[in-house]
């Protein structure tokens, strides 16, 4: 492969720059919801081609639309009226040798199968219908997989990753880990999963403002929601202040629509715990990065992760592998204080052999360039020459995608 180009980047680590905006979707959140099923969708059907086939034919699921359903729901509880609708698209290979691969029945098993894992309070035989729009690809693209010497990558594409996170960043990431995590969820049973942060840092002081519905079922009172609430927001505040470094001051807001004496208009319920149920829809691609959280100060690969093939699409396996990269390089070379990874792919070209790779690093002080220049071209060679074994980790969902 073509020698990494290592470079020093001319900006303040981000950490030390004015400002900074970060955001994560959690569990619950419709675009999280669709990034999720589509993956394991991927993860199913890379393993079922595995099995059937010998090897992952061509596939790609990474087109998923979560339609809001529309629901009755009042202090004290409610119903369904009409149910959440899971489009999940794209393309697929059906028949190989004559042997038919179950698709449809993949992915509907996989969807009913995570939203009752992950969100106890749907039913997915009620509150879910799917709709499963996965086509037959082009020959030429099927053959990727197919190809002598191993699968080529399917389409030209950029991506990229970046290490470490910021304490910001860390703590958006950690305070939605904390809202949805089961020790949190057994304490407030009253909670649902659909958690958004949005952390807005200037200088040294950070506003962090969380949505997390309560259920209806669980409040039968704007008083109640009011009491509960405030535990909640006094659980929050105190995990937050846990977590938080002596150098950033934080003010934390929950649920900031509502609004006193306004019935349920002024109160954040969820019958099911996401807002999918009536409020708000979700897409593949809209949701967190690979690392975990939105940071709107730092680049973003072009592609969404979620749902690709795990062996041919480069838009997951260097979206995947920018970020790792990023993180063993800031792990492993000393004297660096931020590393960004950029990755492009020329299609037809092996996996194995990028277009371009580009490591951008903030220097501590005293460390140079020209002493972490073989280091960091070590850790890339690496990366690219344990590509099947790191795909294999994809084939098996061994990385977190969002």
């Amino acid at each position: 492969m073509t020698k990494p180009t290592i470079v020093q980047s001319t900006s303040d680590p981000l950490a030390d720059q004015p400002f900074e905006i970060v955001e994560r979707k959690g569990l619950g959140h419709p675009d999280t919801i669709c990034d999720a099923v589509m993956e394991q969708v991927a993860v199913e059907l890379a393993q079922a081609y595995l099995k059937m086939c010998g090897r992952v034919l061509h596939f790609n699921a990474d087109k998923g639309l979560l339609v809001a359903g529309q629901v009755d729901c009042r202090p004290g509880g409610g119903h369904v009226i009409a149910p959440m609708r899971l489009v999940m698209g794209d393309r697929a290979t059906f028949e190989w040798r004559k042997k038919l691969v179950p698709v449809n029945e993949i992915a509907e098993r996989v969807a009913s199968t995570w939203f009752r894992r992950h969100l106890p309070h749907v039913d997915p035989l009620k509150h879910l219908m799917c709709q499963v729009e996965l086509k037959p690809a082009s020959a030429e693209l099927q053959s990727v997989s197919e190809r002598r010497g191993g699968p080529v990558a399917n389409d030209t594409s950029a991506a990229v990753g970046y290490a470490p996170f910021t304490p910001t960043e860390r703590l958006v990431f950690h305070v939605e880990q904390f809202l949805n995590s089961p020790s949190f969820k057994k304490a407030f049973p009253a909670t649902g999963q659909d958690v958004k942060v949005l952390g807005v840092r200037t200088g040294g002081e950070v506003t962090l403002t969380v949505a997390m519905p309560l259920l209806a079922s669980a409040i039968r009172t704007e008083a109640q929601y009011f009491v509960r609430k405030a535990e909640v927001l006094k659980a929050l505040q105190s995990f937050v202040k846990k977590k938080v470094g002596p150098k950033l001051s934080v003010e934390v807001t929950l649920n900031a629509l509502d609004r006193r004496g306004a019935g349920v208009e002024g109160m954040y319920l969820s019958l099911l715990g996401t807002s999918a149920e009536a409020g708000d829809s979700g897409e593949v691609g809209r949701g967190n990065r690979v690392c975990g959280v939105i940071s709107l100060r730092r680049p973003a690969s072009a592609e969404a992760a979620a749902g690709k093939n795990p062996v041919s699409h480069v838009g997951k396996i260097y979206s995947v592998l920018a970020q790792v990269l990023a993180e063993d390089i800031h792990k492993k070379v000393q004297g660096l204080h931020d590393v960004t990874v950029w990755i492009t792919s020329q299609i037809g070209k092996p996996i194995s052999s990028p277009q371009v790779v580009v490591v951008e690093v903030t220097l501590a002080r005293g460390a140079t360039v020209a002493v972490v220049r073989p280091q960091i071209q070590r850790e890339v060679r690496l990366a690219f020459a344990h590509m099947k074994p790191f795909c294999k980790a994809l084939i098996q969902g061994l990385y977190a995608i969002c």
